[in-house]
């Protein structure tokens, strides 16, 4: 059996060009009025993969993304960069999903998936910010978790060992396998896409992409099947409808407010006395500090 590695990806929108239609009034992401990209400390966990696949020759890694059909170019861009295969889990019913409802729906596809020795995924993601879909999905796995990854140590059948990035200093752990382990933003970065695995896989399609081209690549896919990318819908996982989408999410927006920065002026301020005294004045009384 070979060493198989889940990595937990996800298409986010690009938090750093939030403008005034970035929400939508129901408080969900507006995710049309924002460009997507892969979730950076995804990618760190893809890195982590990727590195045990070069310390073995045993090493089978699997994307596994939640999200609308143009969420498969996350699983394209994984495996340019080294990994093995990837599955989309897409429906319309898993939209509005919370953490809950997320960790639960990948969490279904993961043991799908089974055997497997880790499952790997970023910290957290930059649309929500929460660090808990990993952890929950461990959960309801009943598998061990270890969050904060920063460095690969050790890997065996058994067991792993990581260096983990606290607030103020490191700690090494060994745990079990399998497991779930969370990467920190601290963790190598990812390495750059595969010239040879690009020009190879740039063909590669869910079903729902093939049905929106425009030319017939039938006789292409006949011939080279891994370009199929497999969609999973709700039936596929036999999931809960109840446990999905808003139905299954107990998060709610209670209030959005867009802050615009408006204040051009700058201030030039020395190291003296009277400067620093003024800076504090102004902070206090602008109620930005106290």
């Amino acid at each position: 059996m070979s060493f198989r590695i889940v990595v937990l990806a996800k298409q986010v929108p690009d938090t750093r060009n939030v403008g005034k239609d970035a929400m939508k009034a129901d408080g969900t992401v507006n995710r049309a009025a924002l460009p997507a990209i892969y979730n950076p400390e995804d990618l760190n966990a893809l890195e982590m993969a990727l590195q045990i696949k070069k310390m073995r020759n045993d090493v089978e890694v699997i994307i596994l993304t939640m999200g609308p059909p143009r969420a498969a170019e996350i699983i394209r861009e994984s495996i340019y960069r080294g990994a093995d295969k990837g599955y989309l889990i897409t429906d319309r019913k898993f939209a509005g999903s919370d953490t809950l409802a997320t960790s639960y729906a990948i969490s279904l596809a993961i043991k799908k998936l089974a055997p497997y020795h880790l499952v790997i995924s970023g910290r957290q993601a930059i649309d929500g910010d929460t660090a808990q879909v990993g952890p929950q999905a461990a959960e309801k796995l009943g598998i061990p978790q270890i969050t904060y990854a920063e460095e690969l140590l050790e890997v065996d059948e058994n067991h792993i060992v990581i260096k983990r990035r606290l607030e103020r200093g490191i700690e090494v752990v060994k745990s079990p396998l399998p497991a779930l382990i969370t990467v920190h933003s601290s963790a190598p970065d990812c390495r750059a896409r595969n010239a040879k695995l690009l020009m190879k896989y740039k063909h590669a399609r869910t079903v729902t992409e093939l049905q929106e081209e425009t030319r017939d690549y039938t006789e292409l896919y006949n011939k080279r099947p891994y370009l199929q990318i497999d969609e999973w819908t709700v039936a596929d996982l036999d999931a809960d409808v109840e446990m999905l989408g808003l139905s299954g999410s107990p998060t709610k927006v209670k209030k959005i407010e867009n802050v615009v920065l408006q204040q051009k002026d700058s201030v030039l301020l020395t190291d003296s006395d009277k400067d620093i005294e003024l800076l504090i004045k102004e902070l206090l009384s602008t109620h930005i500090i106290g």
